[in-house]
């Protein structure tokens, strides 16, 4: 399997609006989740690279990309909006070959770029102050300004998408970035950047330095000259992050696992649920911090659900991404072996249904598996699996569904699916979770929709125009005049 014909070079990292090798000169493989053949080259950058990207970020502070105005911001962020869709095609058979995604994900993701990029474009010059009435022969007003530089590490499972809600609201606020991606996949990472240079974004605004996260995203998290960072990751990882920047008291948006359930009451259409119940687990084969890997049942509709669930999955099936079946391959072996380690913690419970696995398939795969009458504090039903795998958990009473809702250390999406308004009301407020969906899950990929977690799925807010005020700081100014 090729790559689309490239417009950029993969093996070079964006510094300064130079694209260079590494320092070290030292170089990554990437592979094809898909089959295990060789992909790309990139570059394997260290603190060294990090430190030069850091610097870029800071000159480029002083020079043109400070001195923008808002709206001049905002129209470079939507050109760069327009240039991802004049290349939609070769970034998402980039993405699915990096990824795994079938292609029709990867296609929806480029949109979702381009969106947000159109969004924060008009939001740019939309950030205001505010004036605050106070005492005689005062005037107090404040400003939203921006942090100064930020750093971006963003993981491997979507890529444009978190670039996108992170680096688009940074930018738009007038930040200058420096980007960190995963180095399981990091093209599309290199594609955008690319594209931001050929809609005009001054040098050393964004900057781009692939590598280990142990060298590289080390390093910028670490950084003393770095004002903000956004994490999208694990919560192992976060951890991490989060001490690191501490040691510079910088703040820091974590985005990192769920384990995101969906409640399903006896009065639900059953017929609307369903999609949403089974794409909202298997999506990206399961690799997605808000998958709703937990479905709670009504016990009076429990069988229903399971037996039509069940015939979903006994449909699906997982193949090379572009093939563009129901689901791809996992990232990597390691991310295969994680997931199987649940599959055997799980001998014990009963399996409901698994899909198919294409059998020339020589990638990292694992069926599609739903497990019934799962124990609501089993191993499966409490960590993050980051796989193709959903639970389903019988309930007689609303008090018992939020209960086990809420059992878990993670909160970040839940959903409620029920004709009862007063209770779609009531479980809004009590769920533990930065997003709760009646009778629907996900709105459609909800670039407006502010995104973030509470316990250990994190703290901080992407997405929407919130995100906007966690890339800057608030600043009051008093003016005695008499």
């Amino acid at each position: 399997m090729t790559l689309p014909d490239l417009f950029f070079d993969p093996s070079k990292c964006l510094i300064g609006g130079t694209w260079q090798p590494a320092l070290s000169g030292d170089t990554l493989a990437l592979t094809n989740p898909s089959d295990g053949s060789p992909l790309a080259t990139i570059a394997r950058g260290t603190k060294a690279d990090i430190d030069a990207a850091v610097a870029a970020a800071q000159a480029a502070r002083n020079s043109d990309w400070g001195r923008a105005t808002a709206v001049e911001r905002g129209r470079i962020l939507t050109r760069i909006g327009q240039l991802v869709m004049e290349h939609a095609e070769t970034l998402a058979r980039l993405e699915a070959q990096d990824v795994g995604k079938p292609l029709t994900q990867a296609r929806n993701d480029v949109t979702a770029l381009a969106r947000y990029m159109e969004f924060y474009g008009g939001a740019a010059d939309k950030v205001h102050g505010e004036t605050i009435p106070y005492l005689e022969g005062y005037t107090v007003y404040t400003l939203r300004e921006p942090f100064g530089v930020t750093g971006h590490i963003v993981p491997w499972n979507y890529p444009m998408q978190i670039i996108g809600r992170s680096v688009g609201a940074a930018l738009a606020m007038g930040n200058a970035c420096v980007l960190k991606p995963a180095e399981e996949a990091c093209l599309t990472a290199l594609a955008f950047a690319h594209l931001a240079q050929q809609a005009g974004l001054p040098d050393g605004a964004l900057n781009v330095v692939p590598g280990l996260g142990p060298e590289a995203g080390a390093a910028l998290a670490a950084h003393p000259d770095v004002n903000h960072i956004s994490f999208t990751g694990s919560v192992n990882t976060g951890r991490l992050v989060q001490t690191a920047a501490a040691e510079n008291v910088v703040p820091v948006t974590l985005e990192l696992g769920g384990k995101s359930p969906q409640l399903v009451f006896a009065d639900a259409d059953l017929d609307t649920a369903l999609p949403f119940l089974v794409n909202a687990g298997i999506q990206n084969a399961g690799q997605t911090c808000s998958a709703s890997s937990r479905i709670l049942v009504e016990r009076s509709v429990y069988e229903e659900v399971k037996s039509r669930m069940s015939a979903a999955y006994k449909a699906m099936r997982a193949a090379p991404a572009m093939e563009d079946a129901t689901l791809g391959p996992l990232i990597s072996a390691r991310q295969k072996d994680i997931v199987s380690d649940f599959l055997t913690k799980g001998a014990d419970l009963t399996i409901a249904a698994q899909g198919e696995i294409a059998t020339h398939a020589p990638g990292h795969y694992v069926p599609p598996t739903l497990f019934a009458d799962v124990p609501p504090d089993h191993p499966l039903a409490q960590e993050e699996i980051f796989g193709p795998v959903q639970v389903l958990i019988p309930f007689d009473s609303e008090e018992e569904a939020l209960q086990i809702a809420n059992s878990t250390r993670y909160g970040l999406v839940a959903s409620v699916w029920s004709q009862n308004g007063a209770r779609q009301m009531r479980l809004a407020k009590q769920l533990n979770a930065g997003q709760v969906f009646l009778n629907n899950y996900g709105a459609g990929g909800g670039v407006e929709l502010p995104f973030g977690g509470t316990g250990h799925s994190g703290h901080g807010r992407e997405k929407g125009f919130e995100a906007l005020f966690h890339f800057s700081q608030l600043k009051t100014v008093a003016a005695l005049h008499g």
